[in-house]
């Protein structure tokens, strides 16, 4: 078995490669090639939790086990292993992983949901997972030219936008509250660590796609109940996982709701779309094992 780093990982993992694996899993989600097991989770007394989450891309499967605290942080893994024999191959160092293939699935369904030509982003947070959110965007759609950010802290939404405006030759505006940085955007990325709304309902015109990926908790939210029931299409990374762990959903939903959702891989494979400019569109993400499975073979052959 080989040992890959994270320094490896983000080596290896260009956010426009991993924006075509994304495709090509929910792809193979979509014809049944590709298996995905929900994650589960093993909370301590201590509050030190483990979760697992498994899946396979038809080529390669593997477990992606992680270990967080709220003290002392979260320190991630995955086990790749070949489908063929069983073989394993690889413990893969996966904070960068989660991160790059988290953007990139905002950034594929951003691609396929969002109306042609939007130019302007607003990014709610500023933390680990908003720096490849806002990559994946920028990477999925050329158009954008305008990005707002805003987060609770001044000093930290500050840094982030000059960091993100020097990587990426783009630039990034801070808005001195939510409701500014939100106005008027066209494509709409949550990434916060919030328990409670963080957005307004009156705030999103129509016709706005909304990326909601920081909460994967049942009792966790960033989007309010009216702004949930507004919208015309919700699509989810996986129905199952959902039902266990979309706040943003559960909070919002009674059971009849949910016949309005759809899969990301309905979406990839054509089933389902957006069907006018005025539709508010949302994709609920939290995060498939599978999506990790197919990135950490690419990393594997790569570093191999």
């Amino acid at each position: 078995m080989r040992y890959i780093t994270e320094a490896q990982v983000r080596e290896a993992l260009p956010m426009a490669d991993c924006l075509g694996m994304m495709r090509t899993v929910f792809m193979r989600l979509a014809s049944g090639e590709a298996l995905n097991h929900p994650r589960r989770r093993l909370v301590l007394p201590t509050r030190s939790t483990l979760h697992y989450m498994a899946g396979s891309d038809g080529r390669y499967f593997g477990a992606k086990i992680y270990a967080t605290n709220p003290k002392h942080g979260a320190h991630f893994l995955f086990l790749l292993y070949r489908a063929e024999d069983a073989a394993p191959l690889a413990i893969i160092e996966a904070n960068a992983l989660g991160q790059i293939r988290t953007g990139a699935a905002s950034g594929l369904a951003t691609s396929l949901l969002a109306n042609p030509g939007a130019r302007t982003l607003a990014l709610i947070g500023s933390g680990f997972q908003a720096r490849t959110q806002l990559e994946a965007m920028l990477a999925a759609v050329p158009s954008i030219e305008r990005v707002r950010t805003w987060s609770r802290s001044a000093e930290k939404r500050e840094a982030f936008a000059r960091e993100m405006t020097a990587q990426f030759g783009k630039p990034v505006e801070t808005a001195l509250t939510a409701e500014a940085a939100v106005r008027s955007a066209e494509i709409l990325v949550t990434a916060t660590n919030s328990a409670e709304p963080v957005i307004d309902s009156a705030w999103i015109g129509p016709g706005v796609h909304i990326n909601a990926m920081g909460s994967n908790q049942a009792r966790r939210r960033e989007l309010p109940t009216d702004l949930v029931r507004r919208a015309g299409l919700i699509a989810v990374d996986s129905l199952e996982q959902s039902r266990m762990e979309s706040g943003d959903l559960l909070l919002a939903f009674e059971d009849r709701d949910w016949e309005r959702v759809v899969e990301l891989q309905s979406v990839v494979a054509g089933r389902a779309r957006r069907l006018s400019p005025e539709q508010l569109t949302i994709f609920k993400s939290n995060g498939l094992a599978v999506e990790d499975v197919i990135s950490a073979g690419l990393v594997y052959e790569r570093t191999c």
